[in-house]
This record gives structure tokens, C-alpha cells and sequence, in this order.
């Protein structure tokens, strides 16, 4: 095989073999494939999209481009995967609930990614913890403390990895066929026995309409199934931020809340809603609305807490973080109130907008390896519905320099909407997809 008849085939709108995506996954890994070439394929599928076969063998194989691990476990391997919102440390909840329900969780998760927050970024917030273990450091922890989540070293999917880089600059990042390949390559490099996947719409997720969402979720589930990998998905609304607050140290803040029982709120209805379906799956549980209870029990009693609280020390970080969090977490020097101009009920928030004013004060990456500031975000952000007084705040702007907070001020505010009625507040979970 080589490049150009392979090009030649997907720019005349030619169905390709699984034998010809596979050529072209190794090539992108072992680098025979030029930027240049894939470019070229990365467009042609854009442009012209694969078959689900062809899906389903683009997923493989790039997943076959580097390491797959395998787990010889007393218990279901289990792991969950978000397409990316705002407030959203679900993660962070999760994976200690199930380890805490029996499971273990191997959890590959990412940085941030344009207005939305990175899983490792904001572990990366707490003083010492490291996320980027090797094969072996990985199985010890799982075995030890029952979850950990890290990066994917060089060895899983290379080929996700190159072709990745190359579509972030060909404008060839919204093709729900290299989407699909992109999130799964990596699921299922890590030996799953069982996914949940959190499709996010609304304003603070990539994916705007619930048709969108809805396609990308059928993609997802379907190739992942013929892939092997027992998945479902649910489609989860962000037309508001899941937690009221924005940025790395102040979202384990927030989580810390919760695995200690002060708050509740969206989180835990999402948390126990995912983590029904793979607990009953993965029969841990009798049914859907035991393994919601068994999550919700996981968290209350602090069973979740505890799990959290040996995965930060076996990632480095502190010994007793669960017990004195507040001693550790980075604050901002500079906090400031947005307060409303007038008054009214909370119409709509724009939540792309809020996390990209995170970035602007320094929370997220402009371009890869710019370093972030832990401590920066927004907090006590109003939820849609509430009825607000003028003056009182919209939210509360934690920056570095009094510069920072002045630039992202006019846009935190335009970022909330008033209205002089009452709102239908979305259900926060849309749908599932099996």
C-alpha cells in the first residue's frame, strides 16, 4: 500500500478496506505518513466522512498503534468519558464512587481543550500529584486504591496523538468520524470491560443542538460496541455550568464539597446517573436504579472521599488532602464581584463564553504548553432561574492581577442573560443511548 493511492481513493469518494485504514494508523504512529499526507486524509474524511465499518476499523486500528493493556482483576474494569463542558469535574466524583462500589477505574483523561476544563489540569492544581505514570506505576495504583486517572503516555494510540496535532491546525477537528476515533482509540487502549460516555449540549459544550450530541453519541456507542467494549451513552445538558464555579483549584474546591457531603446539587444526580449504568452493566449491581443508589451511597457516607484521598497520595500529592483541602489548594491574589446592572431572572448563560474568559485570566492554554494558573477562575456563578437583585453579583472573578479581572469583567457580564419572566430550567439529563 502506499499513501497517495490510498489519498487517491478517499478524494474520490471511495470506500476504504480496513486493511488500508489500518496502513494508514501505523503510518501516522511509526511517522511514514507526512504531515502533508495527513493533512490530506484527515480532510478526506472531513469532507467526505468513512462508513460505520470504516469507523469501527479506524478506531481499531489507531488503538492497535501503540499498547493496549490488559487487567487480570478480581472485579470489572470500568471508565467513563466526557466530550467536554464547563463546571464539569464529574470525574474527579466518579472515579473514586465506583472504585468505592467495587470497580476498578483506570481513567486516561486530558487537558483542557479550548473553553473547556481539563480533568489533569485540575488534579495538576493540588501541590505534588504527578498524572503522568507509566504502565506499571498505573497498574499499582489501580490494584492498590481501586481508581487513578492520568495521561496517556507516548505508548497509547500514537496515531491518535499525531493525527490529533495535525487536524488541530488542518480545521479538520469537528468530523464526528475522527471524533469518534480520536475518544475511543484511547478508551479502549486502556483494557476496558465497560464505558459510559457523557455527551454534553448546550452553550458550554461543543455540541450546541441535542441532534448533534444525539449523532454523536449513536457514533460513539455503536463503534465502541463493535469494537468490543460494552457502551452506552448519556446525553447531559450544559446550557449552565454543572458546578458554580470555573477553573482548576476552585473546581476541587467545589469537589471536595461534595465527596465530604456539605453540598449536593447536579453533580451527584449526573454522577449516580452514569454511574448506574455501569455499575448494572458490569453487574455490580442488580439494576439502573440500584447502582445509582450504590454511587450516591459511595459519596454520602465518604466512602468516595477516602478512595479520593489515597489517589492523591499515591499520585504524590498530600497525605491528609481530604482532611484539610483548604491548607493546599492555591488561592488568587485578586477577587472580585460581578454584580448585575439591574434586575431580573436568569435567562441564559453562555457558558463558552465564561470558560473562555477562565482562559483569558490565565485558567486554560491560548496554545499548547502555555503554563496555567491553578488558582484563577470564576465562583459563585448564578444558576439559570434565579431571581437576581441589582447589584447583587453574577458571579465572582478570582485572578492574579487587578489588570486580569478588569479585561474579563464586561464579558462575564454579557455572558448573562436577564429576562423579566420566569425560564424552563433543562432537565439535566436529556437521554441515554444504547
Amino acid at each position: 500500500m502506499d499513501a497517495r493511492g490510498i489519498l487517491a481513493k478517499l478524494r474520490h469518494d471511495q470506500t476504504l478496506s480496513a486493511d488500508e485504514l489500518a496502513w494508514v494508523a501505523q503510518a501516522l504512529a511509526d511517522q511514514t505518513l507526512s504531515d502533508a499526507q495527513a493533512g490530506a486524509f484527515a480532510m478526506g474524511v472531513c469532507r467526505n466522512g468513512l462508513s460505520p465499518e470504516g469507523r469501527v476499523a479506524l478506531t481499531q486500528a489507531m488503538c492497535a498503534s501503540g499498547n493496549v493493556l490488559s487487567w487480570n482483576m478480581d472485579k470489572p474494569v470500568l471508565d467513563k468519558h466526557s466530550t467536554g463542558g464547563v463546571g464539569d469535574c464529574v470525574s474527579l466524583v466518579l472515579a473514586p464512587a465506583l472504585a468505592a462500589c467495587g470497580a476498578y477505574v483506570p481513567m486516561i483523561s486530558g487537558r483542557g481543550l479550548g473553553h473547556t476544563g481539563g480533568t489533569l489540569d485540575k488534579l495538576e492544581a493540588i501541590p505534588g500529584v504527578g498524572v503522568m505514570l507509566d504502565e506499571a506505576r498505573l497498574r499499582a495504583v489501580v490494584a492498590q486504591v481501586g481508581c487513578a486517572i492520568v495521561g496517556a503516555t507516548g505508548d497509547i494510540a500514537p496515531a491518535d496523538k499525531r493525527l490529533y496535532a495535525v487536524r488541530d491546525v488542518t480545521s479538520t477537528v469537528d468530523s464526528l468520524d475522527l471524533i469518534t476515533a480520536s475518544i475511543l482509540s484511547k478508551k479502549l487502549a486502556a483494557g476496558l470491560g465497560g464505558l459510559v460516555l457523557d455527551v454534553k449540549v448546550g452553550s458550554g459544550a461543543f455540541m450546541k443542538d441535542v441532534g448533534a450530541a444525539r449523532d454523536l453519541a449513536k457514533a460513539l456507542v455503536g463503534t465502541a460496541n463493535a469494537a468490543g467494549c460494552p457502551t452506552r451513552a448519556v446525553i447531559s445538558d450544559m446550557s449552565q455550568p454543572l458546578v458554580p464555579s470555573l477553573g482548576n483549584a476552585l473546581e476541587v474546591a467545589e469537589v471536595m464539597q461534595v465527596l465530604r457531603g456539605e453540598v449536593q446539587g447536579p453533580i451527584v444526580e449526573l454522577c449516580a446517573t452514569l454511574g448506574g449504568v455501569l455499575l448494572a452493566d458490569a453487574k455490580l449491581a442488580m439494576d439502573v436504579d440500584t447502582g445509582e443508589a450504590m454511587i450516591r451511597s459511595a459519596i454520602a457516607e465518604g466512602r468516595a472521599a477516602e478512595r479520593f484521598g489515597a489517589m492523591i497520595a499515591a499520585l504524590g500529592g498530600p497525605v491528609r488532602f481530604v482532611e484539610d483541602w483548604q491548607r493546599f489548594l492555591p488561592e488568587a491574589t485578586v477577587v472580585r464581584e460581578v454584580t448585575a446592572q439591574e434586575s431580573g431572572v436568569v435567562h441564559a448563560i453562555d457558558g463558552e463564553a465564561l470558560g473562555l474568559g477562565v482562559v483569558a485570566l490565565g485558567g486554560g492554554r491560548v496554545v499548547e504548553g502555555d503554563a496555567i494558573d491553578p488558582a484563577v477562575g470564576l465562583s459563585r456563578v448564578v444558576r439559570l432561574g434565579e431571581r437576581i437583585q441589582k447589584g447583587q453579583p453574577l458571579a465572582v472573578i478570582h485572578a492574579s492581577r487587578p489588570q486580569q479581572a478588569d479585561n474579563v469583567m464586561a464579558a462575564v457580564r454579557g455572558a448573562i442573560t436577564l429576562g423579566t419572566g420566569a425560564v424552563q430550567v433543562p432537565e439535566l439529563i436529556v437521554e441515554q443511548v444504547t
